[in-house]
């Protein structure tokens, strides 16, 4: 387990973290807990291909999915399958929640609904798992002892509700040729080497993941992008591009106003700003300062 503290003279965040036990180590790439002030009152969460599970102990946030939706308030947590878009997050000025950082599919075996439904519109956890149930586990968690305690708890919850889920071998298996080839594979290889129709993949991937083959390809091809990235030496945007795999910059800089909102140097900009800010922070890489 890890125990990581983001401090500056205004801001101080504990975060710990710790992988969960088999077989929940194939869904799910880490339990956490989160608890104190944000380092900006609204965040911007650039897409990854991920999806995240959040039960909230503290206040209220608020998340804006995209522009064409109205900012929604969570007072139970959330859950976001892996999204299309960027996602705005507003915290209250105490923060306190755990939750699951899970691989694009982890959530699949623990929804009531295909994760299609979802995708860039979050919804409560319980509209997902039902009020009483969820209310019960709040408040075992409120009372447990500690974040150890509480991430122990979580993972319980996550074992007992853990159900055979159809389709999940072959989209775990090619969401993980997806990710080996950080997003660089033609999606129409993928289908032949399953033995499936391009039909039948993309039908297995929204109804699991959310979106289709092709964009978590591109979800995972932008994200190992902006990780090489770094923001402390001069970049070379042309030459990241093309490393990338990317038509030429114009289609990169395309790429990354569409994931972001930003352009790439923008983005940059933004990312250093926070760093210079609230060096080692927690969140530090991959949220950004919306304000």
């Amino acid at each position: 387990m890890r125990d990581v503290g983001g401090i500056s003279d205004a801001v101080r965040m504990e975060y710990v973290s710790r992988a969960p036990r088999p077989p929940l180590d194939g869904l799910i790439d880490d339990l956490y807990y989160l608890e104190g002030s944000p380092p900006y009152a609204r965040l911007t969460l650039p897409p990854m291909p991920a999806a995240l599970l959040i039960v909230n102990l503290g206040a209220p946030f608020r998340i804006r999915a995209s522009t064409d939706i109205e900012t929604a308030e969570y007072a139970d947590g959330c859950v976001v399958t892996t999204p299309s878009r960027a996602f705005e997050f507003g915290y209250p000025l105490q923060t306190r929640s755990v939750g699951v950082h899970a691989k694009p599919w982890g959530l699949a075996p623990f929804l009531p609904m295909p994760a299609a439904e979802l995708c860039d519109r979050p919804v409560t956890v319980e509209q997902v798992w039902g009020r009483a149930s969820v209310a019960e586990l709040r408040d075992r968690l409120s009372t447990a002892d500690g974040p150890h305690e509480m991430l122990t708890l979580l993972e319980e919850e996550l074992m007992r509700r853990l159900c055979e889920t159809a389709g999940l071998g072959l989209v775990r298996h090619t969401s993980g040729v997806i990710e080996a080839a950080s997003g660089a594979v033609a999606i129409g290889d993928l289908s032949v080497a399953a033995g499936v129709s391009s039909t039948h993949m993309a039908k297995r991937f929204k109804e699991l993941i959310g979106v289709t083959p092709k964009r978590l390809a591109r979800a995972h091809r932008f994200t190992a992008t902006v990780f090489a990235i770094n923001p402390a030496e001069p970049v070379d945007w042309a030459g990241l591009a093309s490393g990338a795999g990317y038509f030429d910059q114009a289609h990169f800089g395309h790429e990354f106003r569409e994931f972001t909102g930003l352009t790439p140097t923008r983005y940059l900009e933004v990312r250093q700003r926070f760093m210079r800010e609230h060096p080692g922070h927690a969140f530090e890489g991959w949220p950004l300062p919306a304000d």
